[in-house]
């Protein structure tokens, strides 16, 4: 009774050892690879406010940066894996019967490399036998690259180089929060990180500004704590006139006789608010553009009364 069970727990043994055989082990692929690691280690963000530092016309550019220092290292990454053809019981019913001839091929082919004085490549002498015993082994399956399987078996890296890099970019499209008084206004910089703020033109041209003395700039990045805030001034003398200055830009122009057109300019002109006179006066020129002779009513008057010359920019 021992023996019969020794013998087929021994059979079992073999039995599951030829169906799962034993990997062809091929030769050992590497990679090689660069690898390039940025560690932030300082991030900040510059308000340029311009100058002169106190406002004493509504519009104002602002230069919005923000710099970066990175720790950067470069590392050469060498990965090897083992490589192996799996095993599968069904290959053997051809690998044998060609493992048979290539044994026999291999032979016959050393025999040849011998009278010819060893002129025959190794391919044809030892690989063709190495093949025919792979193939004649019930528990292996001959090398095929066509099918093999690897696994990661060693994982190395080098240090190349580690170095300090400083980057400042614009502030592109990116929110600054303006305070103006007890209110925040949310504004977007352009794509060169440029700020642009008129104080007749909206979020600001509904708000009595004149108790606000100082605007206070913030801008912040949301995926650290980088943030900073900047002071603008706006004098006294610019907030005596915002309210007039808007009056004049922004009354109904099309119901106003061609004398009070010329007066809105030409008073913008003596607050000192050339842009928004200049800004004014092209706005009326292009309402006037399908009346021409309304048009040139504006522009003789506009050269009597204010001793301004314009012309419509759309006219050849």
């Amino acid at each position: 009774m021992f023996k019969r069970t020794t013998l087929r727990t021994g059979a079992g043994l073999l039995g599951t050892l030829f169906l799962s055989g034993c990997a062809n082990h091929l030769p050992q692929r590497s990679e090689h690879e660069e690898r390039i690691e940025r560690k932030l280690l300082a991030h900040s963000l510059q308000i340029d406010v311009g100058e002169p530092p106190v406002l004493e016309l509504p519009q104002r550019r602002v230069r919005i940066h923000e710099q970066k220092t990175f720790e950067v290292t470069e590392f050469e990454v060498t990965r090897r894996y083992d490589r192996y053809t799996p095993y599968q019981p069904w290959r053997e019913l051809y690998e044998v019967p060609l493992g048979v001839v290539a044994v026999v091929a291999g032979v016959g082919a050393n025999v040849l490399n011998v009278i010819m004085l060893g002129r025959l490549p190794d391919t044809v002498t030892k690989d063709w036998i190495s093949y025919g015993f792979a193939g004649l082994n019930p528990a292996m399956n001959v090398e095929s690259n066509g099918r093999s399987e690897q696994n990661l078996a060693d994982l190395a890296e080098n240090q190349l180089d580690k170095r300090m890099e400083y980057s400042s970019l614009p502030w592109a499209e990116r929110p600054v929060l303006v305070k103006a008084g007890d209110t925040t206004h949310e504004l977007i910089t352009d794509r060169n990180g440029v700020l642009r703020l008129n104080l007749l033109d909206e979020p600001f041209a509904e708000q009595d500004l004149s108790p606000v003395a100082t605007l206070v700039l913030s801008v912040a990045d949301a995926q650290d704590e980088a943030r900073t805030d900047a002071t603008l001034t706006v004098s006294r003398t610019l907030r005596g006139k915002l309210q007039e200055a808007h009056t004049l830009i922004y009354d109904d122009l099309e119901d106003d006789e061609v004398e009070h057109w010329v007066h809105r300019v030409k008073r913008l002109s003596d607050l000192g608010l050339e842009e928004e006179a200049s800004e004014l006066e092209q706005s009326l020129i292009e309402l006037t553009r399908n009346d021409p002779e309304l048009q040139q009513e504006f522009l003789s008057r506009l050269m009597k009364d204010a001793g301004r010359l314009a012309a419509d920019p759309g006219s050849d």
